[in-house]
């Protein structure tokens, strides 16, 4: 079962210095409160996915996603984010 006010979000890319702070300062900054977080390190690449609850959010997904691509493309690595219930969907078996 989800919740409606849960996003996925996803960072791909090399690994740096920064990329987690600079995630979490733009969800920080929209009032997004961070739930959950993975990420992996496989060699020099980064794959890191931040479970999310944007209920409390000044802004509405589609800003957010292009306030994390515009930090994304400032820290050289792909952030997308969606609702949990796509995300759900698209991944299904």
């Amino acid at each position: 079962m989800s919740n409606s006010n849960r996003i996925i979000v996803t960072v791909l890319g090399r690994d740096r210095v920064g990329i987690i702070a600079g995630v979490a300062q733009v969800l920080a900054e929209n009032q997004v409160n961070i739930l959950d977080i993975s990420q992996t390190i496989l060699q020099e690449f980064l794959a890191m996915i931040m479970i999310a609850d944007i209920s409390g959010s000044k802004v509405d997904l589609s800003t957010l996603k292009e306030l994390l691509a515009a930090k994304g493309a400032e820290l050289n690595v792909r952030i997308d984010a969606q609702h949990e219930d796509a995300f759900l969907y698209m991944h299904r078996i």
